[in-house]
């Protein structure tokens, strides 16, 4: 049996494939947040996979910002932001990354440490 992080079958090619592997973690639904696709944690409510605004390149997600900036440092190639998400505790991540197994494990952390945050309150109507 090949392992998770074997092959070429386990890069994270596309949208699809990002949310069949945030959706293979416990506690996970498909939603929407900002009116577009995401990953939740379903127990809270928040999402950690979503599509961003560089959908047909990349996709993001929740993490903190230390993580985000190592990311950034050490895989340019893989983890960048735009000017969107300087500042915020999310990264995006292009499809195809050389190195799927350090996907799989951010993916996995993003979902952890959202999963810590509390439940979302809901918005007050207008």
């Amino acid at each position: 049996m090949v392992g998770r992080d074997e092959g070429a079958a386990n890069v994270i090619a596309d949208w699809d494939s990002a949310v069949a592997y945030a959706l293979s973690l416990p506690d996970t639904v498909l939603s929407t947040s900002y009116g577009k696709p995401a990953v939740k944690v379903a127990s809270n409510g928040r999402a950690f996979l979503y599509t961003g605004h560089e959908a047909k390149t990349s996709f993001g997600i929740a993490i903190d910002l230390d993580t985000v900036e190592m990311l950034k440092e050490t895989d340019p190639d893989t983890f960048w932001q735009t000017p969107h998400y300087e500042g915020w505790p999310a990264v995006l991540i292009r499809y195809g990354s050389a190195d799927p197994e350090r996907v799989h494990t951010m993916i996995e952390r993003s979902r952890d440490w959202t999963a810590a945050k509390p439940k979302t309150k809901p918005r007050k109507k207008k």
